[in-house]
């Protein structure tokens, strides 16, 4: 078997290798022993052995590791290699479903961390399945008395986790429903539907009341409120810009120097959700990811319920790196839920998220890598930069470009560098895991679980940093489906403010004075500006010249200044829209950019849809829609890399 050579198995961000020491240490016997096994057996030639030890010394990973990760080998064939060396057998997928499990009260979420399963073997006697035997060796402690001794048989890792998940279903579902604690979690509304309902209808009642007896008072009110909030918005984007502007984000803040000991296993979460359209791209784009493969995992996370992609995907050669992970159908329907059950099935020592339609820059698993050794242990999550790979499709994708470049180049920037809460995109994003799994992973119920997580890392003492690393996606470049998108988001901001501030005091001292008040602007902000965003509309009759609900109360001066502050805020607004766009890329948005004002009514509908569905339904996850964008764009050609891009 001659093991391929193509450009994913390159590894050109390994800038210092590990000293020579390190390489002679990683030389274990039973290395030793499997090289030459394999010569031997003619199953890989002398060339390809020295190209497997080069990216051994690389990595650091056992030999079996690197040659089953990069193509050398299968992974049952290599099972059956290893079980010949360490003198036991190997038994298939067909032979472990047929072996009876040992019932000894070990929580599943421990088995899959081994990958060991005990069971009664052929001959009746104590067995524990593992993958490596060196996760034997470490599961041993967890065991009963009389496993200690029992014999040991391999199996693919894979096909052993499947299997612990077949037979531990029940516990690892639910605990995917219920994994962050209740007191931070949005489920308890599940049982107060009636209470939601009749709460609103007082409440809506009372508003057209209100509004029917005293029509201007009510007007004036909520426009009142709604210029407030969007003085207090122009403020927050406006120091935001500012902090960005004064200290911009450098390729510089990773060092050239590349001395970590040990690269950590990464694994990589990308939920699908009837994604058929996209999947063989998506692949083809994790494909050029530059880290070694062996220490890379991507868990593709399905839906039970979910058969065209699994179809889909059945008929796709994965690499053996990526696998598949199928989250038994339940409620809620949600991709925190399914993250929450694939996070058990993971095996790195960090966790990232991308999304189905993701082309994340080759270099950027390595830069997480370089980040997270460096930074401080209370950063446990970084958040890369998204931008949009079909900004020229149409107006309204040109719009959402814009959007996201001033939100994750600009805004974000600066409310980091001001020491405040970033409320997370839904996307590429890395945690350290232990952080991920000791705050209870994300909330199953809450459809916006990024920027509830976001907010839950502040609260528990971690931070958040920005990363100069860009993933490309699909921007959103139908209305309706925009309305959908955004209400989604909407209804989740709407949930994650309810739920942080249950206990308003507790919220304060968990996150000091100066993030709390950020924690206000930002959601108070976000969600009043569309909600009221007709009130705001209503002072173009005044630049007009035209009469204003208003005038009975106001006099025309006052509401003229008022509707000339409205235009200066606007012109912020452009303004950094215009600097997120100025650099070569993104230039041909830059005429664009006014028309944000034309953009923004939709977000107007979103809001009232998010509102209704608050009330009726808040866990329903309404689906985006992607690759409407395949037929417009080179889905082939290679996304922008992160040293090419000019971020100050």
């Amino acid at each position: 078997m001659h093991w391929a050579r193509d450009d994913h198995m390159a590894m050109t961000e390994l800038q210092t290798p590990p000293s020579s020491d390190e390489q002679v240490a990683s030389q274990s016997v039973a290395d030793a022993a499997l090289e030459q096994l394999l010569v031997q057996s003619g199953r890989l030639s002398a060339e390809d052995l020295a190209d497997a030890r080069k990216l051994q010394a690389l990595c650091g990973q056992p030999l079996h590791q690197v040659l089953v990760a990069e193509g050398g080998l299968s992974a049952q064939v290599m099972t059956e290699l290893r079980a010949q060396l360490h003198g036991c057998r190997a038994i298939s997928r067909i032979e472990l479903e047929e072996l009876r499990p040992i019932p000894v009260g070990i929580p599943a979420q421990v088995l899959l961390k081994h990958a060991v399963l005990p069971v009664r073997d052929r001959d009746d006697t104590a067995a524990v399945i593992c993958a490596p035997p060196d996760d034997l060796h470490r599961a041993r402690p967890f065991l009963p008395a009389s496993l200690q001794d029992a014999k040991m048989v391999l199996a693919n890792r894979d096909m052993v986790t499947q299997r612990i998940g077949a037979l531990h279903k029940s516990a690892l579902v639910q605990a995917a429903a219920a994994r962050t604690p209740a007191a931070e979690s949005c489920r308890t509304w599940a049982n107060t539907r009636r209470k939601r309902v009749s709460l609103f209808a007082v409440f809506l009642c009372g508003v057209l009341s209100l509004s029917v007896l005293y029509p201007q008072m009510v007007f004036s009110g909520l426009a009142a409120i709604a210029a407030i909030t969007l003085i207090v918005s122009a403020c927050f984007k406006a120091l935001a810009f500012s902090a960005r502007a004064m200290s911009p984000m450098k390729q510089s803040v990773l060092s050239d120097v590349f001395d970590i000991k040990r690269l950590p296993k990464v694994s990589v979460l990308v939920p699908l959700f009837r994604e058929t359209e996209v999947a063989h791209v998506l692949i083809a784009r994790l494909k050029r990811l530059s880290y070694p493969k062996s220490l890379l995992d991507v868990v593709l996370v399905l839906e039970e319920e979910d058969g065209l992609t699994s179809k889909t995907l059945a008929k796709t050669n994965l690499p053996p790196w990526i696998k598949v992970v199928v989250v038994p159908d339940g409620r809620p329907r949600t991709k925190p839920r399914a993250m929450n059950y694939a996070l058990d099935f993971c095996e790195g020592e960090i966790i990232g998220v991308l999304d189905a339609e993701d082309a994340p820059d080759p270099d950027q698993i390595m830069r997480v890598v370089r980040r997270f050794d460096a930074a401080p242990k209370d950063v446990a999550c970084l958040q890369g930069i998204l931008d949009y790979y079909n900004a020229r499709q149409n107006w309204l994708a040109r719009c959402f470009t814009i959007e996201y470049a001033a939100w994750f180049r600009m805004i974000l920037p600066g409310v980091a560098r001001l020491g405040l809460a970033i409320p997370l995109g839904g996307t590429t994003l890395y945690f350290r895991r232990n952080v991920l799994e000791k705050l209870g992973g994300w909330d199953a119920h809450n459809v916006t679980e990024d920027a509830d997580l976001g907010f839950r890392l502040a609260r528990h003492g971690y931070r958040t940093e920005m990363l100069v690393t860009v993933t490309e996606e699909e921007a959103n470049c139908r209305p309706w489906a925009w309305v959908k998108q955004r209400s989604r988001w909407l209804k989740g901001y709407m949930t994650t403010y309810l739920v942080h501030m249950r206990q308003p005091d507790l919220l304060y001292r968990q996150l000091g004075a100066r993030k709390f008040w950020g924690f206000q602007a930002h959601f108070i902000t976000s969600l009043s500006q569309p909600l009221l965003a007709p009130f705001l509309w209503s002072f173009w009759l005044v630049l007009l010249g035209l009469p204003h609900p208003l005038d009975p109360l106001v006099s025309r001066s006052a509401l003229m200044t008022v509707g000339l502050l409205f235009l200066m805020i606007e012109a912020v607004n452009i303004c950094i829209g215009l600097a997120a766009v100025s650099k070569p890329k993104h230039r041909h948005l830059l005429p664009w950019v006014p028309t944000l004002h034309l953009y923004w009514p939709l977000g107007a509908i979103a809001a009232y849809k998010a509102l209704y569905e608050l009330v009726l339904k808040p866990f329903f996850w309404d689906k985006t829609q992607h690759g409407l964008s395949l037929n417009h764009i080179s889905t082939a050609r290679k996304p922008a890399s992160a040293k090419g891009l000019d971020l100050t």
